[in-house]
């Protein structure tokens, strides 16, 4: 299960940063590391920080924009420190633990992004719009600061927990689930919102930014599986058509 999740960092400004990170998925069992225009190269610092996580290192995936890292990935995650439009979309480190697995107890097969940003600013709102759910850790309200390889210790060793917890019953579920849910990856999602916005756009239901944005918040909230997702993007299609007759 932990082989199916990808920690994603983006433009990563510090290498030990990265090595500390590497650090702190390997002591948690974790290994696929993603990297997003990082803006430092894996040096010596990074090795040396990775204290012994260098085999992280050598197989981290450098790609070049956000939408790449996560496009093959059902599963997406975002680490935010803005509480603001996100309330209904945020867990904890505990919680997201047990969403994790609870996704992978339905599609053993799918791909799992935890995503951090930057370390000065974070994520952007048009990233964290991605994501179906939003890491957020219940800090001190007077004093909140988390350097980035804490944030990924804290999440991976929550991940994992879960995992341990899940034990057998998982492998019970995995042979004998009937009714699995197939997910769309974030490839798909990013197809529909296209299509979403060039339709009502034309219609001229979207004349800001503003609204679909709600829109893209309201459908990563809806849960969808593949077969709905195709549905509406059905629909979609009928309509342009009809447009265009």
């Amino acid at each position: 299960m932990l082989n199916q999740i990808r920690i994603i960092l983006v433009e990563t400004s510090h290498s030990g940063n990265i090595g500390s990170s590497a650090r702190a998925m390997k002591t948690m069992g974790l290994t696929k590391l993603r990297l997003v225009a990082p803006q430092c190269d894996i040096d010596e610092q990074a090795v040396a920080l990775s204290a012994g996580a260098e085999d992280v290192l050598k197989q981290a995936e450098i790609f070049s924009c956000f939408d790449e890292a996560i496009a093959d990935c059902d599963l997406v995650i975002g680490t935010s420190a803005r509480l603001r439009h996100l309330q209904n979309t945020l867990v904890d480190p505990k919680d997201c633990g047990e969403k994790v697995m609870a996704y992978l107890h339905q599609n053993p097969e799918a791909k799992i992004a935890l995503v951090f940003g930057r370390e000065r600013v974070g994520l952007t709102n048009e990233e964290l719009l991605k994501c179906r759910y939003h890491f957020y850790v219940p800090t001190n309200p007077d004093y909140g600061s988390l350097n980035l390889a804490m944030a990924v210790q804290l999440a991976c060793y929550e991940l994992r927990q879960a995992w341990l917890k899940a034990g057998d019953d998982y492998q019970l579920g995995k042979t004998t689930h009937k009714d699995m849910r197939i997910y769309p990856k974030a490839a798909d999602f990013a197809y529909f919102f296209k299509q979403t916005e060039t339709l009502y756009r034309e219609l001229g239901f979207i004349k800001n930014d503003g609204v679909m944005q709600k829109l893209q918040h309201l459908y990563q909230r809806a849960d969808l599986d593949k077969a709905e997702l195709n549905l509406l993007c059905g629909m979609l299609s009928i309509v342009q058509k009809k447009l265009n007759d």
